[in-house]
């Protein structure tokens, strides 16, 4: 559940599914918090919900130095109070293939996408468990689910952060923490506009929002969408890999 005297902790929240969570949270009177590494687009965020019923406070950071991260959140804590629940979705992405692998395009995306996300964990889990209370939210992607054709530098980031929640899930309980995960499938925004294929099941970054405000209302591990599409991959990734291969080539076709 979420507590409403408590604030939220969004990362990369200046654009895409970030930004429109925190509008979201943010109408239904929410205090929140949120950080990007560009202040400019983080203002304007904060315009953008001036008649809210609740409030957004912006804070620049980068989430792969694990000081500022700190400072951050003592920041946070001092000017709007509490953090009881955070939300880890900062991310990036290239499109990677054969033709342009690189092991510094995906040693950037590991960076940020993963480490960088177990840089914020360090500090919140910490004082989640001093305070025996509080909710972890971490975005992952059914990407993680399966190694999709050119994305070989974004998929491995997404399964390690899925594999990551599986293994602190039942650990963080005894301390009255909750973690779940959250699997979307292609939401349009900066980040997928990148991608050159065709991405089915596309869905608008308002309607991520609503559903990623949904589930955080409840306590359940994973948070996916679209169902349907979620529902095909869970299926796909227990087919032997001869049938699995052909289905891919179908799914990850180019525009």
């Amino acid at each position: 559940m979420l507590d409403k005297q408590k604030c939220i902790w969004i990362t990369g929240g200046s654009s895409g599914i970030g930004k429109n969570l925190a509008l979201k949270m943010a109408s239904k009177g929410y205090k929140v918090a949120i950080s990007a590494r560009t202040k400019k687009k983080l203002q304007q965020v904060k315009k953008k919900s001036e008649n809210s019923r609740g409030s957004i406070h912006l804070y620049q950071l980068d989430i792969t130095s694990k000081k500022n991260i700190k400072k951050s959140l003592n920041k946070i804590e001092k000017e709007i109070g509490e953090i009881g629940t955070v939300v880890l979705n900062a991310a990036l992405n290239y499109p990677v293939n054969c033709k342009n692998f690189s092991s510094e395009i995906l040693e950037k995306l590991m960076k940020v996408n993963y480490n960088g996300t177990v840089n914020c964990l360090d500090e919140i889990i910490k004082r989640f468990i001093k305070k025996k209370s509080g909710k972890i939210a971490v975005v992952s992607s059914l990407a993680g689910y399966i190694g999709f054709p050119y994305s070989s530098g974004y998929c491995p980031t997404k399964a390690a952060l899925i594999n990551l929640c599986e293994s602190l899930r039942l650990d963080l309980k005894q301390y009255n923490i909750v973690l779940q995960v959250i699997n979307p499938g292609f939401v349009k925004t900066p980040m997928t506009d990148k991608n050159d294929f065709f991405m089915p099941f596309l869905i608008s970054a308002e309607k991520a929002a609503e559903y990623i405000y949904k589930g955080l209302k409840t306590n359940r591990f994973e948070i996916i969408f679209p169902k349907i599409f979620a529902y095909i991959l869970k299926l796909l990734r227990i087919l032997p890999y001869f049938i699995l291969f052909p289905i891919l080539k179908i799914i990850s076709k180019n525009k």
